[in-house]
């Protein structure tokens, strides 16, 4: 198992105030110390600031690039690996939606800044205009980036709060500085799946091995809380994957007795792993479930190119364990009016289940359905482009600015 990120949550200003990094590059190398000190293994740390307009509410939507550059630079210099803009929080009718548009520029002009719009909430519903803002940019992005790479930095939110560690879903909330913890614990799964005999065991041995090692995890945490004053906010004890066979979530699911991912029972063992991360002990924030990012796990791309699973299966998945439809490979023709469509049915599961969800959607310029995709990069597994039905529903974003469920 690995950490895949300390995030730190912070409020920022524009012009972006250089101060605070200071202590942020001093935390950063601390944090790798001390993870180091424990035998723990940390990939990245990230930081991820207030929704960016509200740092912007002077300077406005023209700002966001300005901003992303100036925050981007700050953390490139002080040691932080990845940074966040935040959200979009645009779940009310008369949320502005001119932030959402500014989000592929800021994609475009920076290296390693997230961004992402929340669309859906339980106080508010879903806003449906909102969601036909965040589709445009997807397409957007895919157009004007390389192989449509740019997708991998924006995602769509439906019931998602602060101080998730995952990026893109990472966005800040409170008055100081916080931090919380992603994990990259597959693996974990896989080992405890492979050793057990019964059910019963998988069971016992997952919920063992999660709970040792975020009782390690914390006793760093706290340790940085004391020493730097800012918040520990939990860790997000996802079963997050890597692209090779040992840390696949899919070869987890496999060894629990599926006879592959995407067969029948696979809504069985998804749901069987996530049970037993909601039943161990330890703070937990943001998602803490399984996570089934198609690019980034090597058997879920194999067994992609085996046509085992669908977009509607993956949302099916979503109903009992993680974050929704994660570096999903679509075909680069699909339509802005369908790629609505799926974020609509993403929000409505959300909703209905009341659960956080995520749509990270990557249409690849110039692949059809079937395709493979050619992208080198060492996160990433080669997987079949998924397909769609050429279908959306324009009748209701034509129509309709909002929907309560």
């Amino acid at each position: 198992m690995r950490i895949r990120s300390v995030t730190i949550g912070t409020n920022v200003s524009y012009p972006v105030e250089a101060s605070p990094f200071r202590a942020f590059g001093e935390f950063q190398a601390r944090a790798r110390a001390h993870f180091a000190d424990a035998g723990l293994e940390l990939q990245t740390v990230r930081l991820a600031t207030q929704p960016f307009p509200e740092a912007l509410r002077d300077a406005g939507p023209a700002s966001a690039v300005p901003f992303a550059r100036e925050l981007e630079a700050l953390c490139q210099a002080h040691g932080v690996d990845y940074c966040s803009i935040g959200t979009v929080v645009a779940t009310r009718p008369e949320d502005g939606l001119a932030y959402v548009d500014a989000i592929p520029a800021v994609i475009r002009e920076t290296h390693m800044a997230f961004a992402s719009a929340l669309v859906a909430s339980r106080a508010s519903g879903i806003n449906l205009a909102a969601i036909a803002r965040a589709a445009r940019v997807i397409a957007d992005v895919a157009r004007s980036t390389p192989q449509g790479f740019g997708n991998l930095r924006f995602a769509v939110l439906a019931n998602c709060a602060p101080g998730s560690p995952f990026f893109p879903a990472a966005f800040h909330q409170g008055p100081g500085p916080a931090f919380s913890i992603a994990t990259e614990a597959a693996d974990l799964a896989v080992d405890s799946f492979a050793q057990a005999g019964t059910l019963a065991e998988a069971r016992e041995n997952l919920r063992t091995a999660v709970e040792e090692k975020a009782q390690a995890i914390e006793k760093v945490c706290h340790a940085l809380e004391a020493e730097f004053g800012f918040h520990f906010g939990g860790i997000d004890f996802s079963l997050a994957p890597y692209p090779e066979v040992a840390r696949s979530i899919g070869h987890a699911i496999e060894r629990l007795g599926v006879d592959a991912f995407g067969s029948n029972a696979t809504l069985f063992g998804v749901a069987f792993t996530t049970r037993v991360l909601r039943e161990a002990r330890f703070p937990r924030c943001g998602f803490s479930g399984l996570l089934l990012p198609v690019l980034e796990d090597r058997v879920l791309a194999k067994r992609s190119a085996e046509d085992l699973f669908t977009l509607d299966s993956l949302l099916l998945y979503s109903a009992v364990c993680g974050t929704g439809l994660d570096t999903v490979p679509l075909p680069g023709d699909v339509s802005v009016d369908e790629l609505a469509a799926i974020l609509l049915d993403v929000a409505t599961l959300a909703l209905v289940a009341d659960k956080p969800l995520t749509a990270r959607l990557m249409p690849i310029p110039g692949k059809r359905a079937g395709d493979v995709t050619d992208f080198d990069f060492a996160y990433f597994a080669n997987a079949r482009i998924l397909d769609v039905r050429g279908r959306g529903a324009p009748h209701i974003f034509e129509h309709n600015r909002s929907v309560t469920l």
